[in-house]
């Protein structure tokens, strides 16, 4: 009998020890001490935060509260091999990770990872410029306007999202939109060479000649935790920048988008200098009855946007304009993009996206999405925060790049729509009537494409898109994903955000 005891109790020993504690074990385990353990294997500044604390509120805290990851620890890395220390001692518990930059990702699938570890990349967020100002390397968790600023105090940029507060590399593992991509392409194309934690937890440098390259310009959240990038740079060409922007009324819904087709966006030739940007939004001071429309111009080497461009849109008599020249840096703030902005903030709300890229606007469509925003949040008071973007990015760098060539696969959409629904959590009815909304806004709009694909932005995604809808129709980039997946992560270690198998 002692002998079968000792065996017992050498067993439950070694399940204490190496495995996650399921309910049983529970009761007859000593608790670990999970941050002692992974303490004495990090650098002297890194972090663990266990829940209760401010800090690790703080980490988990993210823009849209709905389908939140469920968090044992945050590890907030101080050195790229923090990460690979951390991957490695959560495979040997068995436990799950999911790194986080700015917290924007809102797609459904990371509330998959239960009782995991939270990898917050925020402290890797250096900015290091070659020499010769052709590269710069920038941190994990570099957020937006920390790269901009940096890059362009040494009179370089690069492509970079819009909005101040979120990562580079979040948007650009899935692709990235931004404001220079009529120039050089998406934030992915920018990609020279990055250091990656890959599934078995050893940190790694890849670059074109990996196997992985393809896969990490696009679909990159599904391999592994970039803890680097290595991005080109370029001399700023114009540092003089202009806005104009407009606010009509919903009875200008039809002349105001066929404006853009005819004027700004021209069958996919929108001139490089340009970008469009408007929303649906409501503002019951200036109209309790239906919604506004927000519309901007910006001009890339004017301070003061070219009447050629707006004259046609001040002629569809707007209740109001505004206009200022800047720079580059003030994008942002035009634009209401900023830190301070509300886009910025965790107010501790639900934001829903449903993102369709599309070529040209319906304008029929555009009437019916208006009047199905307006009806909607009209009736559900609870939506009313809700707004409906449409951006328009210069594409010739987007589209000179070849598509096959990377696991991005819709170069030849030229506009990024998504109806942001944005309300107070807490009542499943209005939950319902959030997604059915956001749903049927992006149903209208396919249908007037005429087309039986419909392309999704990955980084606005709701999450019950479709792998095609995400990563493309083309079989062979499945297969090739697919095949890509199985080598690198065959345990699917990587699968919380908007996996691909």
């Amino acid at each position: 009998m002692e002998v079968i005891a000792a065996v017992a109790a050498g067993a439950i020993a070694s399940a204490c020890q190496n495995a996650v504690l399921s309910s049983w074990l529970v009761s007859i385990c000593p608790q670990r001490d999970y941050v002692k353990e992974l303490g004495d294997r990090l650098s002297r500044h890194a972090h663990i935060y266990t829940p209760g604390s401010d800090d690790f509120k703080t980490a988990t805290t993210r823009w849209s509260v709905a389908h939140a990851p469920e968090v044992k620890l945050v590890v907030v890395p101080s050195i790229e091999n923090d990460v690979a220390e951390t991957v490695k001692y959560a495979n040997e518990l068995g436990m799950p990770y999911l790194a986080l930059n700015g917290g924007h990702g809102a797609i459904k699938t990371v509330e998959k990872m239960k009782g995991g570890i939270e990898i917050w990349m925020h402290q890797l967020n250096g900015v290091e410029i070659s020499e010769d100002g052709a590269r710069a390397k920038i941190g994990g968790g570099a957020k937006t306007k920390t790269v901009i600023d940096a890059l362009w105090a040494a009179g370089k940029q690069t492509v970079t999202g819009l909005c101040e507060c979120t990562s580079i590399l979040g948007p650009g593992l899935g692709g990235g939109h931004g404001i220079l991509e009529g120039h050089y392409g998406l934030i992915s194309d920018q990609f020279v060479s990055m250091n990656i934690v890959l599934a078995d937890g050893i940190l790694r440098t890849i670059d074109e000649s990996s196997e992985m390259w393809w896969a990490m310009q696009g679909a990159g959240h599904n391999f592994g935790i970039v803890t680097s990038v290595t991005l080109k740079t370029y001399d700023i060409i114009y540092r003089d920048w202009a806005y104009e922007s407009f606010i009509f009324t919903g009875d200008k819904v039809e002349s105001l988008y066929d404006n853009i087709n005819n004027h700004l966006l021209k069958d996919g030739s929108q001139p490089v200098e340009i970008m469009h940007y408007s929303f649906f939004f409501n503002n019951p001071e200036v109209d309790p009855t239906n919604p506004l429309i927000m519309f901007f111009i910006l001009q890339e080497g004017n301070m003061v946007v070219d009447p050629t461009y707006t004259t046609p849109f001040h002629e569809l008599g707007p209740i109001s304009t505004d206009g200022e020249g800047g720079s580059f840096l003030d994008l942002a703030t035009w634009t209401g993009n900023d830190n301070n902005s509300p886009p910025c903030q965790k107010a501790g709300l639900v934001n829903y996206r449903f993102p369709i890229n599309i070529e040209s606007y319906s304008v029929p469509a555009q009437r019916q999405v208006y009047d199905l925003f307006a009806s909607a949040t009209k009736e559900t008071p609870a939506l009313n925060g809700s707004f409906f973007l449409f951006e328009g990015y210069a594409t010739q760098g987007v589209k000179a790049i070849p598509s096959e060539s990377t696991a991005y696969p819709f170069r030849s959409d030229n506009l990024l729509i998504a109806p942001v629904i944005n309300y107070a959590g807490g009542d499943a009815e209005i939950d319902k009537k959030a997604v059915e909304l956001g749903e049927n806004l992006r149903r209208i709009l396919h249908e007037a494409t005429g087309r039986e694909e419909m392309h999704t932005y990955v980084n606005y995604a709701y999450g019950e898109e479709t792998k095609q809808n995400m990563y493309g129709y083309e079989q062979w980039r499945q297969d090739k994903l697919l095949e890509l997946k199985n080598k690198y992560d065959p345990q699917r270690k990587f699968s919380f955000y908007a996996p691909i198998a």
